[in-house]
């Protein structure tokens, strides 16, 4: 049984990806893993074991809590959670969105559990994106906290790993996909991954917890086969198949209170990193502006339509090309 009972305001710094976005840090309103069933979670692409029997502590249900860590924290979008089912009751995820959001940057909750639609005053996350984690169950599983975000107002997205013989085939990413739409997603998005020995065996145990039947051959398929061609054709058939539902294969970025410009072109930038990669030192080189653009409190829209953003960029070339043009992109519009 799980325990619930008052705990600290945990964060975690640090710059990091979730799917294909950049967060510098995360507000673990219930710590790192409050649930009692496995789950899979998209910052480590890796499936999380359940804690049945664990003791979870709850941040205090108040914005104040969290503005000493957000302090801290260089600028940039935040990711709040993993959420649990005793948020309704704790509002523990609540108050560190709502913190996340008064100090006006992009928030990320991840699973959130919100018991309605977030409240309407200068703190509440308005402008979150929910990213909703698939969770192991019988056939392909599915998102069982989809449904929830999206009634409860907000953008979300619908995240999965391409599991060889479980969720990686053409048939699951299609049943998947359906169950994305049919919820209301904004976006349906693919990760390969993590493919340590530890996580694969957490893929393992996790498969046969919900479906003991043909469990040496779905571990013979994990520990002993090649990935990596599979997952590069199950990633394009999971695009192909957001792209006909009219989904898209990235989260949506949240805006905050940057300046339009700044955000519209961060969120460009990562996704020219993402969905069309060309090798190593250019997409660093992309996060490396979306970074520079997050930290910048300067509407460099404007800066870019006067013809001067070339004199404050700090590289030149391609990524200097692609950063301009984003942002005269949103400028323009």
């Amino acid at each position: 049984m799980i325990v619930y009972e008052p705990g600290p305001a945990q964060v975690r710094a640090g710059e990091e990806l979730v799917a294909g976005r950049r967060i510098v840090g995360r507000l673990l309103p219930y710590g790192a893993s409050p649930s009692s069933a496995p789950r899979f979670d998209p910052v480590v692409r890796r499936l999380v074991p359940g804690r049945p029997d664990a003791t979870v502590p709850c941040a205090p249900p108040d914005p104040r809590a969290w503005g000493d860590a957000l302090a801290r924290l260089p600028a940039g979008p935040i990711l709040v959670g993993p959420g649990c089912p005793a948020e309704p009751l704790r509002g523990s995820l609540s108050a560190a969105a709502a913190a996340a959001g008064a100090s006006g940057r992009s928030v990320y909750l991840l699973d959130p559990h919100l018991p309605g639609p977030p409240a309407d005053d200068p703190g509440a996350p308005a402008l979150a994106v929910a990213l909703c984690a698939w969770r192991p169950g019988p056939g392909a599983g599915g998102f069982p906290g989809l449904a929830e975000a999206v009634r409860a107002g907000l953008p979300a997205a619908a995240v999965f790993p391409l599991i060889p013989d479980w969720t990686a085939g053409t048939e699951p990413i299609r049943i998947l996909a359906d169950a994305a739409g049919e919820a209301g997603a904004a976006a349906f998005v693919a990760l390969v991954p993590d493919l340590s020995g530890e996580a694969r065996r957490a893929i393992v145990d996790s498969r046969v917890a919900v479906d003991p039947a043909g469990s040496d051959r779905f571990f013979e398929a994990i520990h002993h086969r090649d990935w990596s061609a599979r997952l590069d054709e199950a990633l394009l058939e999971a695009r192909r198949q957001a792209s006909a539902r009219g989904l898209a294969s990235m989260p949506p970025r949240p805006a905050g209170r940057q300046p339009r410009a700044n955000a519209a072109a961060a969120a460009r930038l990562e996704e020219a990193a993402e969905l069309s990669p060309a090798n190593e030192h250019r997409d660093s080189l992309l996060f490396a502006a979306v970074r520079w653009i997050d930290e910048s409190p300067r509407d460099l829209g404007a800066i870019a339509r006067e013809g001067n953003f070339r004199r404050i960029f700090p590289w030149d070339g391609a990524v200097a090309d692609e950063s301009e043009a984003a942002l005269l992109a949103e400028a323009n519009a």
